[in-house]
């Protein structure tokens, strides 16, 4: 019987063992756990909880048909809104979402809506032998640029309808930041490429090695006959602090130092993909993106890795799950610290030392909170004379990425904010009549289900003025 207090735990990989793997971490509900889970819902009349979900899954409605029994029909229901459930299971912010509108978790734990949604996903990709049918065509070709969660989800929406969708993708490989951004044992590669082979079984085209910008412009392709263009282009330009030392060797953006071991598959002791893999190394920031950067290196091979921020652990803006499992592999939070130099070698004596040039430590000031920022949040403020150094072999500095600029520069009459993001309006469209922007193009580094939420938009968007356009 469902102890309706609290929720089910998830299992995990024993931090001894998964601190030198890439086995992915969580492990899954098994299906009485999913039920029993599923049986702690209180079937609110007003489901609150799907408020909270910025693609709006039915989440009474695939919870009930858990309750019932019925994995194949919480499927169904959930894969009305969401094309790429098995990858929400495991890596949206669920807690600062949907179950935080939960009305259990008022008083007790919430329902772990991400946990069963990734249990119904995973039966579905295990057991189904469902074959999707592709939707009657419509005639009207839409291209989306990037395959990430937001250009998949687009393409996913407008597939439904009938659009003949190809999705132009800059890597050779899809998936975007799904597949170079997230590791391996937080979100496995196999699990992308299942959601993106559903969508190419519904008809979407995909084509990699196109740098739109440099392969095609958004003009040309309008010339060939694209009807509609969404620019779901990510961020991928990585932010530095611009201070001293951060052009010295074994300085690595995380975007780069993730790219290297996710794409190139530095994971694998066969490949000898160029990446630092030993001694100690400082990730510098505090998101989630920092906690895979410290992660991954510390299954690379580091001796020893920091996470250097400058705010409190209260502030932390990493999911509370990762922090968690970060401080069980036996990564060192350094809190109130903020870089203000990269140290390097350098030997005057001897020009040709190998070791000139790369990085040797960090000189670090400590820090106090003050009062609240624009954002709420308690402002860092330094701490005269508290300067020290840390002995270290790689930086990897975390801090946020921008919008790439290369679209903007070959796209005459694209209007863009301050901080590079595309401007659009309420429906999606940018200032040119037929472009269609969203996701981190647009906002800038955010979450995945905030970028798919942004799909989801502007495919009703695409789809509203095409069909007024006709």
């Amino acid at each position: 019987m469902a102890d309706i207090k609290k929720r089910n735990a998830m299992p995990t990989l024993s931090p001894n063992i998964r601190a030198h793997c890439f086995e992915e971490v969580a492990q899954g509900y098994d299906e009485d756990t999913a039920f029993n889970e599923a049986a702690r819902c209180l079937s609110c009349p007003t489901a609150p909880c799907i408020s909270g979900c910025p693609v709006n899954i039915d989440i009474r409605g695939f919870i009930k048909k858990m309750k019932e029994k019925d994995i194949e029909g919480a499927y169904e229901v959930i894969s009305k809104s969401s094309s790429l459930p098995a990858i929400c299971g495991r890596v949206c912010p669920q807690e600062s979402q949907c179950e935080s509108k939960c009305t259990l978790g008022y008083k007790f734990e919430p329902v772990a809506i991400g946990r069963i949604e990734r249990f119904v996903a995973d039966y579905h990709a295990a057991n189904s032998k469902k074959e999707v049918t592709p939707v009657a065509k419509n005639g009207k070709k839409v291209a989306i640029i990037g395959s990430g969660p937001s250009g998949l989800t687009c393409a996913g929406d407008l597939a439904k309808k009938g659009y003949e969708v190809t999705v132009f993708e800059a890597l050779h490989e899809l998936g975007g930041v799904l597949l170079y951004g997230i590791p391996e044992f937080r979100l496995p590669k196999s699990v992308v490429k299942g959601e993106t082979e559903k969508l190419r079984a519904m008809g979407v085209d995909f084509q990699t090695n196109v740098v739109i910008g440099k392969t095609l412009t958004i003009q040309e392709l309008f010339e060939d006959g694209y009807k509609a263009v969404y620019v779901a282009s990510g961020a991928g330009l990585p932010n530095f602090m611009g201070i001293p030392g951060e052009d010295l060797r074994g300085v690595y953006s995380a975007n780069e130092f993730l790219t290297r071991c996710n794409l190139m598959k530095a994971y694998r002791e066969i490949n000898d993909t160029p990446i630092m893999k030993g001694g100690r190394i400082a990730v510098v920031g505090g998101g989630n993106v920092a906690m895979d950067a410290a992660r991954t290196a510390l299954r690379l091979g580091a001796e020893k890795v920091y996470i250097v921020y400058r705010r409190s652990m209260e502030e932390l803006p990493a999911r509370k799950e990762e922090v968690e499992h970060a401080i069980e592999e036996g990564i060192e939070f350094r809190l109130l610290n903020n870089p203000v130099e990269i140290l390097g070698y350098s030997n005057p004596e001897n020009p040709r030392d190998p070791k000139n040039g790369t990085v040797k430590g960090m000189r670090i000031i400590k820090m106090e909170l003050g009062e609240p920022d624009e954002k709420g949040r308690r402002r860092p403020i330094e701490i005269p004379g508290s300067e020290y150094e840390m002995d270290l072999d790689t930086v990897i500095m975390a801090i946020g990425t921008s919008p790439n600029p290369l679209i903007k520069s070959t796209t005459p009459g694209l209007e863009v904010s301050k901080r590079g993001g595309i401007v659009i309006d309420e429906n999606g469209m940018s200032s040119i009549e037929g472009v269609f922007a969203g996701g981190d193009a647009v906002t800038g580094a955010a979450t995945v289900i905030s970028a798919m939420g942004a799909g989801k938009l502007a495919a009703r968007g695409i789809d509203e003025y095409l069909s007024k356009k006709e």
